[in-house]
């Protein structure tokens, strides 16, 4: 059972997330500002974080740059009425995971801490599994029913990202600017060749597909 820390000073709401996500099957520790998350931070061990911004003595950016300072990979993630550019792009900075924006639906909250855990246990178990496909990101290897299938490490890094986000678009910018960084040979089309040869490469995989999003990029459907 994973372990989640509410930080929320407005208490009405602190107890309407504790008593939601407590019916969702997680183990819930709830406080009122940063200072005091800090303390149980330091004392408990948590899977996960959900703070607010705009709370009294510690505000949400100082909660969240003291914790990276000692735990670069715990989920965390904002809960405020900030939808400022510049707000969202400081706690980016800042090491959060992803933002929930005042008003919110429950189970958009519970969809979002679902997807981060299974993020985070991705990452810290180095092996994704997809019907019969195993990535084992330590080895940057592919396995297809038990086969190893030869891979360039971009590729094997691409089918790892798309995995790792099933149903999210990348636009074939946001893949240039991540896996072909500065090379200034690349361009759309290259990111199109190499989705050509992961779909040749993996089309005995059973559990996803690579779908064209047209005018965007690619993402990955699970089956």
């Amino acid at each position: 059972m994973e372990k989640i820390l509410i930080v929320e000073d407005d208490k009405d709401l602190n107890k309407v997330m504790r008593d939601y996500l407590s019916d969702k099957g997680y183990s819930l520790t709830s406080c009122y500002n940063g200072s005091e998350a800090f303390s149980l931070f330091e004392s408990e061990k948590f899977d996960m974080i959900i703070s607010d911004v705009m709370m009294p003595v510690t505000d949400g950016f100082s909660l969240a740059e003291q914790i990276r300072k000692i735990n670069k990979l715990i989920p965390i993630l904002f809960v405020t009425a900030r939808d400022d550019k510049f707000s969202k792009s400081l706690g980016y900075r800042l090491g959060i995971d992803d933002y929930v924006v005042k008003p919110f639906d429950l189970e958009e909250l519970y969809f979002k801490i679902s997807a981060i855990l299974r993020r985070a246990n991705i990452n810290a178990n180095k092996k994704l599994t997809v019907g019969n496909l195993i990535l084992d990101k330590d080895e940057h290897t592919a396995y297809i029913n038990g086969e190893e299938v030869e891979m360039t490490v971009r590729e094997f890094d691409l089918l790892y990202k798309f995995l790792s986000f099933p149903k999210r678009t990348f636009t074939r910018s946001q893949l240039m600017n991540e896996f072909w960084d500065y090379d200034s040979s690349a361009s759309s089309r290259s990111v199109d060749m190499y989705l050509s040869k992961l779909r040749e490469k993996t089309q005995s995989c059973d559990g996803f597909e690579i779908l064209t999003v047209h005018g965007l990029g690619y993402k990955a459907v699970l089956k």
